[in-house]
């Protein structure tokens, strides 16, 4: 089930910001599904800093979905 979703691929710059704003209103059992054009890998490791799990797979060939999450 996804609470909230994001297509970085609508933001006019770099999408970082809303991300974090999106994972800041984010609720416990919530999940916010991040859909991209491609792989953002680096962002894994500041979804693990701030307590968070993700899965990620990629729906085509320009597009990614990961879905993210507060770890338990």
């Amino acid at each position: 089930m996804v609470d909230t979703r994001l297509d970085a691929r609508e933001i006019d710059g770099e999408p970082f910001g809303d991300i974090m704003d999106a994972l800041d209103e984010l609720g416990e059992g919530e999940t916010l599904l991040l859909i991209n054009s491609f792989e953002p890998a680096p962002l894994y490791q500041v979804l693990e800093r701030r307590g968070f799990t993700h899965e990620a797979e990629q729906a085509s060939e320009d597009e990614w979905r990961v879905r993210i999450q507060h770890a338990d």
